[in-house]
């Protein structure tokens, strides 16, 4: 029963991926900055969007705002068993999986993430309880 159940997880994972690395940069504004560093809007939104249509993860889903290699993150906690946390820049692309799958110690891309992160800002948290 749990096979089917990671199977989906899986899946879904790679399809919000797989729209995420199709986004575009936001456009700037006239006055040249870039709009999607005041709130979660834009693929920020529907990644949120997309983890509340899910079921209630132990432990619960969290996005954080962080300042890695001196630029502003977006950090998706790892939600559950092998499923690896992300590390999204501004515009939505994956940047790295630093913990989580298979060895738990992520895709190897940003190994010193979890050190080296400062700055943390909840953005979002599921507050949904789990069953």
């Amino acid at each position: 029963m749990a096979a089917p159940k990671i199977l989906v997880w899986a899946l879904t994972l790679l399809l919000m991926t797989s729209f995420v690395s199709c986004q575009t940069a936001s456009s700037p504004t006239s006055s040249g900055v870039e709009q999607e560093k005041a709130a979660p809007t834009g693929w920020l939104s529907e990644l949120i969007r997309e983890l509340e249509q899910e079921d209630v993860a132990n432990p619960p889903a969290k996005v954080y705002r962080y300042t890695y290699k001196e630029q502003e993150v977006y950090y998706l906690t790892s939600r559950c068993c092998d499923i690896p946390s992300r590390v999204y820049d501004t515009n939505g692309n994956l940047l790295c999986e630093p913990e989580g799958g298979i060895t738990g110690q992520g895709d190897g891309r940003c190994a010193d993430f979890l050190d080296a992160r400062t700055n943390e800002t909840l953005i979002w948290e599921d507050k949904r309880e789990y069953n």
